[in-house]
């Protein structure tokens, strides 16, 4: 699966990570669905998901506090989309 199926999907695909579940509710505007399943991601994968949900919700510094977690350098709220490009390239290079 690819980043672009993962966000055309109209319903979650089956048998998906945690993280790419995330990332998929992320995607459909499911913020704190999204949010609940990063929570219980103990990762950086986990962290950079939290990130990027801290992005969305325009919480710079609790985002930073997340990128730092992640070890990642932090983005801007202007950068939202190709971040979760980023994630969602490497989350699904290990599906």
């Amino acid at each position: 699966m690819t980043p672009a199926d993962l966000a055309a999907a109209p319903t979650l695909p089956p048998g998906l990570s945690p993280e790419a579940q995330a990332l998929w509710h992320a995607k459909k505007g499911n913020w704190e669905q999204s949010h609940n399943i990063a929570q219980d991601i103990h990762t950086k994968h986990g962290s950079w998901i939290h990130a990027l949900l801290h992005l969305i919700e325009g919480d710079v510094g609790n985002a930073h506090y997340w990128f730092a977690k992640a070890g990642k350098s932090a983005v801007k709220i202007a950068e939202i989309e190709e971040l979760w490009q980023e994630i969602a390239t490497e989350i699904l290079d290990h599906e």
